[in-house]
């Protein structure tokens, strides 16, 4: 049974082990998620800290799928914004561990992260991608449109420059 949840910072640092062995399976699977290979848990564990103490400030939202009570994915929400941007929110590492994807758990991530985004005020959500990734053909099938690419805006993780596409999506309030 798949269960979704919002994490509080005491949750989010009760699973760092579970965070950082989905970061570190996509990173090494290929996923440009702003992380160089090698990577390993010791290179996850401060990343995922720094998302507990941004959950913990109020800035972050933080969405994991449990299968079997074991985090096999996540996915955030950046709510804290300049002040001419109160409206908006940036959608960050939707991840899912390579063991579980084929079972809609984007989909389900995705799902309630935007129903929680609209609940805290948020009109309007952005997310970029790789781009030619997996991840880059499930956001159209969620109703995410397409704004452009800028090339040679990040790299691989194994190196070499990749595009990357950005999204928008508006949320019914």
């Amino acid at each position: 049974m798949t269960d979704i949840r919002l994490l509080s910072a005491v949750d989010a640092r009760n699973r760092l082990s579970d965070l950082c062995d989905v970061l570190v399976d996509c990173v090494n699977g290929g996923a440009s998620v702003g992380f160089m290979q090698p990577y390993g848990v010791a290179d996850a564990l401060p990343y995922w800290r720094g998302v507990a103490d941004s959950v913990e400030s109020g800035a972050t939202l933080l969405f994991v799928a449990l299968i079997e009570g074991r985090v096999v994915g996540t996915v955030q929400i950046g709510i804290a914004q300049m002040p001419n941007q109160p409206h908006r929110g940036d959608l960050k590492k939707l991840l899912v561990h390579r063991s579980a994807r084929g079972k809609g758990l984007a989909r389900l991530l995705m799902e309630a992260a935007e129903r929680e985004a609209a609940r805290v005020g948020k009109s309007v959500l952005v997310l970029d991608t790789a781009t030619g990734s997996d991840a880059e053909a499930i956001y159209p099938r969620l109703g995410w449109q397409r704004v452009g690419v800028v090339p040679d805006y990040a790299m691989w993780p194994e190196g070499g420059l990749c595009d990357t596409t950005f999204f928008y999506k508006r949320l019914a309030a």
